[in-house]
């Protein structure tokens, strides 16, 4: 069975979802394909379901550090399998809705396995191929494969959302943004966790300095975290799971634990679509395109999100921007590139982390002349201090001769917020002397940043 659309999207979350509804909009003919259940990771597997956790967690938390300051915390816990039922009252029905959504919308959707067949021609499982004028390819990312033997009974993040009780002892491997955060979920709930990171330095694409203070925070939660330690090999020992690494100067390290998880980055989901059918190039950064987010190889194949080999951020935001910006450049013709600039970014721990703009080691790289705000330790700060958070602090960059903010780094109680108020000043064109005149609402953790800059 053949049939012919205008548009074939390859996936269904944020960049799927943004492309065809505005081309829908525009009175093309669009299907949506995706292998997994319609709303992408963010929505099903990702950010959304796992900020439910974190702010259970941070629930606890916040009462915690507040123990002996007039809060009595005594019992206070995380129910593990009420907080997965409460989770899936989030993501279950969103499958659902969407489809239902789409199909008000006029756009047709197929669940499963799509591949190309030729430049132009896309098979839906075994039985159905779909013709279209467009194709845009944004199928997400998967879980990297990692080179350790037994990497089978490692737990992919998916999973760990899945969990219907929490296991006494978990361990980590990779020490990145889901390990972190997962981590301090966890912790917060009683288990007993272990981060295993094979470099000696966690988070690169964040300020050292702070990273040392959440590195201190975790391990102040009770989390055995070890750094410059590669797994090597994983074993399924009497229903529990024996990890095996080495560590600096090749020592060896053995953890038994019950459960085993997959931290260490994610790659795009492209290794069934083949590309190379349709004649699309790619490499390990995706899918290969010009500024335009054109395939380099196939003029009628574009790629949005995670899966395209871009300089942007694999982000829920960056998804939904290039996704415009497909839809802009199918519409209209190539007339529009993205600007990654300013785009902030966050580890949501407890507390968490976030950056925008440029590190200090990246600033002198590009010969800026700039100015380090630095203070890696705000814990007597009043916004800190009156919640009881020993650990905060911030670094920010300001050009010499322009004022203009270069890159904002934050560590502690709402970082995850305020640092959308430096992406808004650098995206702006808002100096940092114009920053330290505006009047905030006091006491707030916006009114910090006056002193920030």
């Amino acid at each position: 069975m053949t049939e012919a659309f205008d548009l074939v999207v390859i996936g269904s979350g944020t960049a799927a979802q943004t492309v065809a509804s505005t081309c829908r909009a525009a009175g093309w003919t669009v299907a949506m394909v995706d292998k997994r259940p319609f709303g992408g990771t963010c929505a099903l597997r990702g950010c959304d379901p796992k900020k439910v956790l974190v702010s259970a967690a941070a629930a606890v938390d916040a009462a915690r550090l507040l123990a002996g300051k007039g809060v009595h915390p005594d019992n206070l816990a995380i129910d593990w399998t009420e907080l997965i039922q409460f989770k899936r009252a989030f993501t279950d029905p969103r499958p659902e809705q969407l489809t239902a959504s789409l199909a008000r919308s006029g756009i047709r959707t197929f669940q499963n396995t799509a591949r190309f067949v030729g430049p132009s021609q896309v098979s839906v499982g075994d039985t159905m191929l779909i013709a279209a004028r467009a194709i845009v390819v944004a199928a997400g990312a998967r879980p990297a494969d990692l080179p350790i033997d037994g990497r089978e009974h490692l737990l992919t993040s998916d999973q760990f959302l899945e969990l219907p009780s929490l296991p006494p002892s978990m361990v980590f491997v990779g020490g990145g943004y889901i390990s972190f955060e997962f981590a301090h979920v966890a912790a917060r709930a009683g288990a007993r966790v272990t981060i295993l990171h094979r470099d000696a330095r966690p988070l690169a694409e964040f300020d050292p300095g702070l990273v040392e203070r959440l590195t201190a925070r975790t391990r102040a939660l009770g989390v055995d975290m070890r750094l410059g330690t590669e797994v090597r090999a994983i074993q399924a020992i009497d229903g529990r799971y024996r990890v095996t690494a080495d560590g600096a100067d090749d020592a060896r390290t053995v953890i038994d634990a019950d459960l085993v998880v997959h931290g260490a980055g994610r790659v795009p989901d492209v290794d069934e679509l083949a590309l190379d059918a349709g004649g699309v190039r790619y490499s390990r950064a995706g899918v290969e395109v010009n500024p335009y987010l054109q395939s380099v190889s196939n003029p009628i194949v574009y790629a949005a999100g995670d899966c395209a080999a871009t300089d942007g951020p694999a982000l829920t935001p960056v998804a939904a921007y290039e996704g415009r910006i497909v839809a802009a450049n199918l519409l209209e013709g190539n007339h529009e590139t993205p600007d990654y600039h300013a785009i902030p970014s966050v580890v949501f721990t407890l507390p968490p982390i976030a950056r925008v703009g440029l590190r200090e080691e990246e600033a002198h790289t590009n010969g800026l002349a700039f100015v380090a705000h630095r203070k890696e330790d705000t814990s007597t700060w009043s916004s800190s201090r009156r919640l009881g958070e020993a650990f905060s602090g911030f670094n920010v960059l300001v050009e010499q001769e322009s004022g203009r903010i270069l890159g904002a780094h934050v560590f502690g109680p709402h970082a995850d917020e305020t640092i959308n108020l430096f992406a808004l000043a650098m995206r702006a064109g808002v100096t940092a002397e114009q920053f330290k005149q505006t009047l905030w609402a006091y006491p707030t953790h916006g009114s910090d940043t006056a002193y920030m800059v």
